[in-house]
């Protein structure tokens, strides 16, 4: 499994990002919302999609499955969530806007249902207001690079597996979705 990689920021453009503006980023960001995916259900920015876009990208690269809106065992849904071969657990929180972060204080809780926690933003916004428990990710539609590294936390056995079956379930759900658009288990996931 490829380790992350950290690449400190700059005033260049990252490493795998194109050097777009976020009304490019945006824009692109509109075309996936205007999709007709299960997963746009209308609660996420443009900018936001774009950041999940780019941070899947980025971590399928690495060698990680990647699930959006995951429900957890608590309740919380998470923005993505990452599964190495290895069996490693990485959620994502994107956060599109310093309003954003300040607003959403539940972060906290995602950290026992991950091996690493991560937040995920745009160049737009300013790195410093992340705070240090958990990893950053700075990304655009097209890609991501990490700024820095989360820390590592290993899960209880039990945690780790029932994360890891409403990730295969929701996946499999997903994916039969897309197969039978007229099945029964539109929604279930």
């Amino acid at each position: 499994m490829p380790k992350l990689v950290l690449r400190p920021l700059s005033n260049v453009p990252l490493p795998g990002i194109l050097n777009m503006s976020t009304d490019a980023s945006a824009g692109v960001a509109a075309q996936i919302a205007s999709s007709d995916s299960p997963l746009v259900d209308g609660r996420q920015s443009e900018m936001a999609l774009a950041i999940a876009r780019g941070t899947a990208r980025y971590l399928h690269a690495l060698g990680y499955c990647v699930v959006s809106e995951l429900p957890l065992p608590s309740g919380r849904r998470a923005d993505l969530v990452a599964l190495g071969g290895d069996g490693q657990i990485i959620i994502v929180e994107i956060k599109s806007s310093v309003a954003d972060f300040r607003a959403d204080q539940k972060w906290m809780e995602y950290r026992r249902h991950c091996d690493r926690l991560f937040f995920a933003t745009h160049a737009g916004v300013p790195c410093d207001i992340f705070p240090a428990e958990a990893g950053l990710i700075v990304a655009d539609a097209f890609g991501a690079s990490i700024v820095s590294e989360a820390p590592e936390q290993r899960i209880a056995a039990a945690t780790r597996r029932a994360v890891t079956l409403r990730f295969a379930h929701a996946a499999a759900l997903r994916l039969q979705a897309v197969a039978d658009p007229q099945g029964p288990y539109n929604g279930e996931f």
